[in-house]
């Protein structure tokens, strides 16, 4: 016990906090100290200050420390400090009805109730995390703690994501008796803790559970559809499952990758979370589009999906937005999965010439490598009895060429120069801002992307014959 105390000790930001606390009752709390016993290093500290103007308190604390100050609740007086560096931060409240045993029972899991008295350098485990976290296991505190906030249900399912833990029994029943009112959360909140999980290195364990107790219809009412999908000769899964395995094969894919790719995926361009994150989400969600346009042929047996990328790339669109997901988050999910099937189209076409490579590289620009793991990882997830190991290897095999050209020469590649804007474009058809320049500038683009329109009077001929 004696070496975590010493890491906490020697945290540089609570060597900072020390100087001023000394007469008070100061515990750092939550995800901080469960970090601290699982070896794991966290920017964000929970710092519970008793009897005290906690308000005045984080104000003059921030003043010490010349950090930025922001009132995150200030009914339920929560603050935050963001430090200099800004990346460290500190959140500050009081303990609930000024009672810290009180507050600590209201937490959700007892790995993340575990508290750390500073003055006092001990810690403070009232309802048995350490020994959880060392025995590996997701507890709950109070089943009132879920009804309070149902938010905490998805929670669980994050936490196992991210630590592989096995989920208490308890937790499973008290999931599947309140699932219905995990949607009363404020949906911004509900997307975070998606994204956290998805994050997480066994979120294919977490989504088979969800799915088990019944959740995941609660927050994606769509896999109700998916479903109905069984296995066929092509897939070796029902949907569902074969969804939840490609999101495994991008995980396997990313632990298998150079240090170019994972720190490619490690990298954060969305939110809060890695680009992993949403990538496996496009993998839970890429063949979503299947029960609109499912067919069995008659003669054969075979089920047909035809064009359920772009029937799946609007689907998702809604959805994401009901979770009040970012414009950009959106767009990269869609575009991720109208062209999952394009990687692999373009390699098992006869005589493939490097110009087709090169138009894939353009149109995929900024989601080259994206799509061609969630190429890679939907093949390695779809093991049917008409699918051989050759089949498989070879297309893993020209994916792994594709993603490899374009890493050695076309990571760098100039964006192509706009020879048009969308002025000129009104000007020379005249048209107005309309949904019908969009569908111009996008020709355009194509054309482009094509190698057939490369100055600025072959775009002017193109775009005046695209009205006649």
């Amino acid at each position: 016990m004696n070496s975590y105390i010493e890491l906490i000790e020697n945290d540089e930001v609570i060597k900072q906090i020390k100087p001023y606390i000394v007469d008070t009752q100061a515990y750092i709390v939550g995800g901080f100290v469960r970090d601290i016993f699982m070896n794991k290093k966290s920017p964000d500290r929970d710092l519970i200050i008793c009897n005290c103007d906690i308000e005045k308190f984080s104000k003059n604390l921030a003043e010490k420390l010349n950090a930025h100050y922001i009132e995150l609740d200030p009914i339920n007086k929560i603050y935050r400090l963001v430090l200099e560096d800004k990346i460290n931060y500190i959140d500050i409240t009081c303990p609930i009805e000024n009672d810290f045993e009180k507050d600590i029972k209201r937490r959700d899991l007892t790995i993340n109730a575990i508290a750390y008295d500073i003055n006092n350098r001990k810690f403070i485990d009232i309802t048995g995390g350490i020994e959880d976290i060392k025995t590996k296991r997701i507890k709950g505190i109070l089943d009132s703690n879920f009804e309070d906030d149902p938010l905490r249900l998805l929670r669980i399912f994050r936490f196992y994501s991210k630590t592989g833990f096995e989920i208490d029994n308890s937790l499973i029943e008290i999931t599947k008796r309140l699932k219905e009112t995990i949607n009363k959360p404020a949906k911004e909140r509900i997307t975070v803790e998606l994204l956290k999980m998805f994050e997480g290195k066994y979120c294919d364990l977490a989504l088979n559970k969800l799915y088990e107790v019944g959740l995941l219809e609660e927050i994606l009412p769509i896999y109700k559809e998916v479903k109905r999908i069984p296995p066929n000769s092509h897939h070796h899964l029902d949907l569902v499952h074969h969804l939840i395995e490609t999101v495994r094969q991008i995980q396997n894919i990313y632990e298998n990758s150079t240090g170019e790719i994972k720190e490619y995926l490690d990298t954060i361009k969305y939110g809060a979370v890695k680009e992993i994150a949403f990538l496996k989400l496009a993998g839970f969600l890429h063949d979503i589009g299947k029960p609109s346009c499912w067919t069995i042929e008659e003669d054969t047996g075979r089920h047909r999906f035809i064009q359920h990328d772009s029937i799946g790339a609007d689907l998702c669109i809604p959805i994401l937005k009901q979770l009040k997901f970012s414009k950009k988050q959106i767009e990269y999910v869609k575009t991720l999965i109208k062209y999952h099937i394009y990687p692999s189209s373009l390699v098992s076409a006869q005589d493939v010439q490097d110009k087709a490579f090169l138009k894939f590289y353009r149109k995929m620009d900024g989601y080259v490598i994206d799509v061609i793991i969630l190429a890679m990882a939907d093949r390695l997830s779809a093991r049917g009895v008409k699918v051989t190991d050759d089949i498989v290897n070879k297309n893993i095999s020209n994916l792994t060429k594709l993603l490899n050209d374009y890493l050695e020469k076309y990571k760098n590649l100039k964006p192509l120069p706009k020879l048009l804007n969308g002025k000129e474009i009104m000007n020379i058809l005249n048209i107005k801002q309309s949904p019908k320049l969009g569908e111009v500038i996008n020709e355009l683009k194509e054309a482009q992307i094509s190698g057939n329109v490369n100055t600025k009077e072959e775009a002017i001929e193109f775009v005046t014959n695209l009205m006649k």
